[in-house]
């Protein structure tokens, strides 16, 4: 992780009375853009310039006119929106917003995992820290790890990671073998197989949609398994009045302005106690925070250039190939 000021202080700055014209006052004096995530909180949402799933984002961070990022999301797509704009400031609302699936993959670990597979491709899911990405020949999203799996010769060994599940799912769409590395995500690895299958019963009319993320046993009860974006296009387009979604309850918010006809259940988890279809680092960022954010122009995410240089050629292999 990699920063240069600390988070913005609460108790130092007045927050104003209405935060969301505050905030589009920021933005029109800084020349900024908010770019959010799906996960994110529905008035985060609301308030940004632009909301989509990683490869989205990646897309509308490389192309931005703006001087300012803001980045609504975790912190390592906050690096990547740095590494597509070095000469930027990006910012990130909260510093402790981190990645369960990105902290699963040490840099260490994984350079000895790809030192002992010597000759493999590394394709990396874009859900990793910048130091991994500096590691890696090609990124990839949920939205197009097949596309790009698939554009990779046969004879070449393939190092998949950081998220079992995506690439276990990558292996049986492209019919590949490849080296995975062993981590996950803990909003996709806790949904109950045993409560979406009970909530089928109760709502036989249904359809269940689920990221690639999730485990298999959920898999396997999905009528359609797609990216956070492909999940919202697919609830649009279906004909089905209702859907258990396996997936962070934020897109909800989407789904229900776009279908507000139609009816979005968030499939439960294993935990009873704990909103975990909710991802925590993710709701870490607030419009409190955001507008401090902009505010005192902190806190800044920077990288070594070495880790920026070579982080950036993945990327780009990435949107060229998508």
């Amino acid at each position: 992780m990699f920063t240069t000021a600390p988070a913005p202080n609460f108790t130092q700055t007045r927050l104003p009375n209405d935060l969301f014209a505050a905030i589009n006052a920021l933005k029109q004096e800084l020349n900024a853009v908010i770019l959010a995530h799906y996960y994110q909180d529905s008035e985060i949402q609301d308030i940004a310039d632009f909301i989509g799933d990683s490869l989205e984002l990646a897309r509308k961070a490389a192309n931005t006119s703006a001087d300012v990022i803001v980045f609504a999301g975790v912190h390592f797509m906050a690096e990547t929106a740095k590494i597509l704009n070095p000469d930027k400031l990006v910012l990130l609302p909260d510093l402790n917003a981190g990645c369960s699936l990105a902290d699963s993959c040490p840099p260490e670990a994984f350079a000895a995992f790809k030192a002992e597979r010597p000759g493999h491709l590394v394709i990396s899911y874009i859900n990793c820290t910048a130091a991994i990405k500096a590691m890696s020949d090609i990124i990839c999203t949920s939205s197009n790890a097949v596309k790009i799996v698939n554009q990779i010769p046969k004879n070449q060994p393939i190092i998949f990671g950081p998220d079992r599940n995506l690439g276990r799912y990558v292996m049986e769409q492209t019919g590949r073998n490849m080296e995975i590395w062993q981590g996950a995500c803990i909003v996709h690895e806790n949904f109950s197989e045993k409560k979406i299958v009970q909530l089928k019963i109760e709502n036989p009319e249904a359809e269940i949609i689920a990221h690639p993320e999730c485990e298999p046993p959920v898999l396997r009860h999905a009528n359609y398994i797609g990216s956070t974006t492909a999940l919202l296009k697919y609830s649009q387009a279906s004909s089905s009045q209702a859907f258990i979604v396996a997936t962070e309850a934020g897109i909800i918010h989407q789904m229900q302005k776009q279908a507000p006809h139609k009816r979005f259940i968030p499939a439960p988890s294993t935990n009873n106690n704990c909103a975990c279809n909710e991802c925590p680092h993710m709701r870490l960022n607030t419009l409190e925070k955001l507008y401090l954010s902009l505010k005192n122009q902190t806190p800044e995410i920077t990288m070594p250039l070495d880790i920026q240089l070579a982080a950036l050629q993945p990327i780009q292999r990435m949107l060229e190939m998508s």
